[in-house]
């Protein structure tokens, strides 16, 4: 159910015409900046966006220009898990697992998931209750899982991406909000 779930939602995804992306992007950085749990956090998760996920570098360099302190994920596959590194500019992005922009720094930069104040997460899917349906790696899931306090998690996505439900198992942590094209919705 779920590989179907990803497969038709990432299709209509990816038929985003691009002059419809620009304005959906837009709005969605509109939205996330006025969130309260943007302004007051000092240190945001963000993950870097690839292929035809909501675009997030703009908002990076938005958050970096404000002031904010900004940690991006890097994959590490031996041990399947996300490791957490601190970016002081967008250019110490580079191509990594997958080709995904991945921060390419010294273990001084590393960041442990309790030092963050909001986590923003990609997704493909997902629905008003909160669940999200990830690529089928799991790793914002282990990620997630290692919080030992509560820090609000924030999802970017485009109106397309909502499905009426996902199934959820045991493990499965749920968004607090999503922002999309045309709203926030608090789960």
């Amino acid at each position: 159910m779920k590989k179907v779930i990803r497969r038709e939602v990432l299709r209509k995804r990816d038929e985003i015409p691009p002059e419809a992306r620009s304005v959906k992007n837009a709005l969605i950085k509109q939205r996330f900046f006025s969130l309260p749990e943007f302004i007051e956090a000092k240190t945001v998760l963000f993950y870097a966006s690839f292929r035809s996920e909501v675009e997030t570098l703009s908002i990076i360099r938005e958050s970096l220009n404000m002031n904010k302190r900004v940690v991006v994920p890097k994959v590490d596959k031996e041990r399947h898990r996300l490791r957490l590194y601190e970016i002081k500019d967008a250019s110490e992005l580079t191509a990594g697992f997958m080709g995904i922009p991945e921060p390419s720094l010294s273990e001084e930069r590393l960041i442990n998931i309790d030092k963050i104040d909001l986590i923003v997460l990609p997704g493909s899917a997902f629905d008003y209750s909160g669940n999200r349906l990830g690529y089928g790696g799991g790793y914002y899931d282990i990620l997630l899982s290692e919080m030992h306090k509560k820090i609000p998690v924030a999802a970017l996505a485009y109106e397309e991406q909502l499905v009426d439900s996902i199934p959820s198992e045991m493990h499965d942590i749920k968004v607090n909000m999503i922002v999309t094209d045309k709203s926030v919705i608090r789960t």
